[in-house]
């Protein structure tokens, strides 16, 4: 038998290896396909990881693809949206633990989880040199509680480190100074490997660590041991040939390879990436890919480690030591690229970098690319197919023409018009981490400035560095005072416009816009611009290079060609374009060549955990065991364990069961689980008043997601859903049989004290987005017992399965048209409670108000057998709660 680990002598200490050179053909393996099949035979334990794993690995090929393989990652990556919930429920299943009568204690993360809060800065001022101090003060105001907890969890739970508020984005952390390349643990070397609570988490494939984005549930599994089941990869081989040409950036480039690989299909695959461009591609470039795996759907896309892996972490002051051993585990162990590999992808597609042109991507959707040539004719057919749209929708007969309207704002009268942009933000991993991207924007402030060139007034700017290492290298320069002169202030390190967290518009604005109907824009340097997710009231929104947001905020306007129209006069009357204050390669390569040092980010990261002084002086409870307040309004205990039986309950079917929504394609999960603000009107909002919180303390849906009952409140309460069992846009639904309008949160409660399951009915690409655990959690305590869709995004089907609720898909060709279903029947479902496993035909019967039946058959989307398993104990945290108490059982009586 071939022996497949090894000790390795590194500088005269011996480590355990897994010796992938006695894989037969591994030199053509995708790197990705090696790195999962070291994990497996590092893991191997006879019963959750066994000898079939690896031999389906070892023989990977087009016969492997789906087969069901487990992963075990070093660590999780969190950020404070997914990680709140994610601590509530590691403390809630201890708070189970411990009224069953066991230890508390035991229950700690098995791997190293680290969680950075990110995500809870909102842009409430800008403009000015105060904007950072009176938005991190408002952020403590409102968020003092999640933080409390997060706190406590630092000393309370073993493996757990917290990055405080104010020191970076989690993507951008974790790149410049988390990863680590290789792990040595516990007399193991191996690949740095890791799950996040956040889609974007592939980002650090970019520096040649595999990891990707899960729902917050499956995150909570890995960090209590469990391996994590997914169906063998295929790899999609992303060819990249020549180099950027002059005046194109890394976003043009992604914004492409998002067009590309989204129209050839890369849902639940991986993306490899080779090829003589990645010779002229910093990590930060390809970093820039990596981050938008889910904008193109796949899982992960990987860069294996080379020369510029090494140069990069060199740069960003990883230690000697480390790039040293990087470097040799590498090289000794198949993990290192050289540029004349072979490898046997699944497939290839080719990208000519030098085919690039300025681009931007919207208006709803990243995969949308516009060239900035043609974004001014495609606005025109956008704006009208927009209120097109809305009339046949709603059956309105009146047609809406273009609008613009006068406007007074401290002083100045203007006109807005559809198309102006009212938020400008330099914004999002995506690009905060590239210092080409960021100098690049601060040369362009720098010469409008010297133009006499300044952003219109109706412009909300903002800038939101990824790590405060963005704002030494942009002071150091001089550029942090040219993006100030254009009111480009900082505003907050963490995701702010990206996540919806832009603040509220100016009064005079937000008015103009509601009483005029107006579609205004946003153009942020962001990866996602789904509807309302940048701000409700912003209906059009483009994603764009950081250089490229300062151009449009200077024009103030989407509807214009900025490769013909000038951007303004200058102070002499001269027409200034967009050409003659764009900066060079050399010229932006001279200033980061000068401000950007290897100390920068050694001062930066010596205190990452540190924090700043509102962190330092909170004070938190000490002990293992959370105390609940059940008058919190931030914080609850979880729902889903008090009180768990030690074995499942049998199945049973769904009978009767009611259509609580009807919905078309790209349903995201923003859609399903908004993030951003929400009204007094709202049934989030009537639940908070009713709590006694003020409407200006209301925060975020995001920031509330440690309260069950917010949480239900806000799932499918988007503005800008589009249910068509409604007849108005936002979270509403037809109450059945009484054929009566309702909230969907009302409706739901009326079918769940009738005992009435409830489904969803979607098209193709369900759950697109951002991996949000509550968009499942909610969706399974609103009473909905499946979804019946075209297709799905990875992790949200997962995450359904994950809360025990079932996925299901229409045959090929078929749909809720096609079978002519109105969401007005009842269904009811065979095949359920018996010999279920995955792939399984379930047949539907609908009965219309007529007591007509249409019957048809659905494809089960549990995946794998462990999938299976985890619907049958109604998710995959009960499923884990239960092998634990079982093991705490035994524990005891021995």
């Amino acid at each position: 038998m071939i022996e497949l680990k090894k000790k390795l002598n590194y500088k005269g200490n011996l480590a355990n290896v897994v010796n992938l050179a006695a894989i037969k053909g591994i030199e053509t393996m995708p790197y990705s396909i090696r790195i999962l099949l070291e994990n497996i035979i590092r893991n191997v334990d006879g019963l959750a990881v066994t000898q079939s794993h690896v031999d389906i690995l070892s023989n990977w090929n087009s016969e492997a693809i789906g087969k069901d393989i487990p992963f075990k990652p070093s660590r999780v990556l969190m950020q404070d949206f997914t990680g709140v919930p994610a601590i509530v429920d590691i403390a809630s299943i201890r708070s189970e633990v411990i009224r069953k009568g066991y230890e508390g204690i035991e229950i700690n993360p098995s791997v190293p989880v680290d969680l950075v809060v990110d995500h809870s800065v909102q842009v409430d001022y800008y403009g000015s040199k105060d904007s950072y101090d009176k938005n991190v003060q408002k952020e403590y105001e409102r968020n003092h509680e999640r933080y409390k907890l997060l706190k406590w969890g630092q000393q309370a739970f073993d493996n757990f480190r917290v990055v405080p508020p104010g020191m970076g984005i989690c993507h951008q952390v974790n790149l410049e100074n988390l990863a680590q390349g290789v792990v040595h643990r516990d007399g193991w070397l191996f690949p740095d490997t890791l799950v996040g609570t956040d889609s974007h988490t592939p980002m650090v494939n970019g520096i040649g660590v595999l990891g990707w984005g899960v729902g917050g549930i499956e995150a909570e599994a890995a960090m209590l041991d469990q391996p994590i089941y997914m169906a063998t990869p295929e790899v999609i081989g992303l060819e990249l040939k020549g180099k950027l040409p002059a005046g194109t950036n890394a976003t043009d480039m992604v914004l492409t390879v998002t067009k590309l690989l989204r129209d050839y299909g890369v849902v639940g695959k991986f993306v490899e990436v080779f090829g003589n461009g990645l010779d002229h591609l910093s990590v930060p470039d390809r970093a820039t890919i990596a981050n938008m795996s889910p904008e193109f759907g796949c899982t992960a896309t990987y860069f294996p480690i080379d020369n510029q892996t090494i140069n990069y972490m060199r740069k960003t002051n990883r230690s000697v030591e480390t790039l040293g051993l990087v470097e040799y585990y590498a090289k000794e162990n198949f993990l290192w690229r050289t540029g004349n590999e072979k490898i046997n992808y699944t497939d290839i597609v080719t990208l000519d970098l030098s085919s690039l042109e300025p681009t931007v991507s919207g208006p709803k959707r990243p995969q949308d690319k516009i060239l900035v040539k043609n974004l001014k004719e495609r606005f025109n057919e956008l704006i009208n197919l927009e209120y097109e749209a809305a009339d046949k929708l709603y059956q309105k007969t009146e047609q809406v023409e273009l609008k613009s309207t006068l406007v007074n704002m401290d002083g100045k009268e203007f006109e807005l018009n559809d198309g102006s942009v009212v938020i400008a933000a330099i914004t999002s991993c995506t690009n905060t981490s590239n210092p080409y991207v960021m100098v690049g924007a601060g040369l362009i402030a720098r010469k409008a400035r010297e133009r006499g060139l300044n952003v219109k007034p109706w412009v909300k700017t903002s800038l939101a560095p990824g790590s405060k290492v963005v704002t030494n290298y942009l002071t150091k320069s001089g550029l942090q005072s040219d993006l100030e002169a254009l009111n480009f202030y900082t505003v907050g390190y963490g995701c702010t416009s990206c996540i919806g967290n832009s603040g509220p518009l100016p009064e005079a604005i937000a008015n103009a816009v509601e009483t005029n109907g107006l579609n205004v824009s946003a153009v942020l340097s962001s990866n996602r611009n789904f509807e309302a997710r940048v701000h409700p009231q912003v209906k059009m929104n483009f994603l764009a290079s950081p250089l490229l947001v300062i151009a449009y905020a200077l024009v103030g306007t989407v509807n214009i060609d900025l490769t013909t129209e000038p951007l303004g006069v200058d102070t002499d009357g001269i027409p200034v374009f967009m050409k003659d204050i764009w900066p060079t390669t050399e010229e932006i390569q001279e200033i980061i060549a000068a401000a950007l040092s290897q100390k920068d980010f050694e001062e930066t990261y010596n205190v990452i955990f540190d924090g700043e002084e509102e962190w330092k002086k909170m004070e938190v409870p000490s002990g293992q065991n959370y105390v609940w307040n059940k008058d919190s309004t931030y914080i609850k205990e979880a729902p889903f364990f008090e009180g768990i039986s030690s074995e499942p309950n049998k199945l049973s079917g769904i009978k009767n069961a009611r259509v609580l929504l009807m919905l078309g394609d790209s349903v995201t999960t923003d859609h399903i689980s908004p993030a951003g603000r929400f009204s007094a009107s709202s049934p989030a909002g009537k639940y908070l008043i009713d709590s006694g919180v003020a409407i200006e303390s209301f925060n975020s849906y995001g920031s509330r997601r440690g309260n069950h009952e917010a949480m239900m409140r806000g799932t499918f309460a988007n503005v800008r859903i589009k249910n068509k069992l409604a007849k108005r846009e936002g979270g509403f639904t037809t109450y059945f049989p009484d054929n009566t309008e309702l909230t969907i949160f009302d409706a739901a409660q009326k079918y769940l004290k009738d005992d009435v399951p409830l489904l969803v009915l979607a098209g193709k690409e369900y759950g697109s987005g951002s991996s949000r655990d509550w968009a499942a959690k909610g969706t399974m305590l609103l009473g909905v017992k499946a979804v019946l869709a075209e297709s799905y995004e990875r992790i949200h089907r997962s995450n359904l399965v994950g809360m025990g609720v079932l996925p299901l898909e229409y045959k090929n060709g078929e749909n809720a048209d096609s079978l002519g279903l109105s969401g007005s029947e009842k269904f009811e479902f065979s095949g359920i409670t018996s010999g279920l496993k995955p792939g399984k035909i379930i047949r539907i019967t609908a009965e219309d108000e007529q007591g007509n039946l249409k019957r048809f058959e659905v494809v089960c989307r549990l995946d794998s057998e462990i999938e299976v398993a985890y619907y049958k104990n109604e998710g995959i945290l009960h499923y884990v709660l239960r092998n634990y108490l079982k093991a705490l059982s035994a524990k005891k009586q021995d």
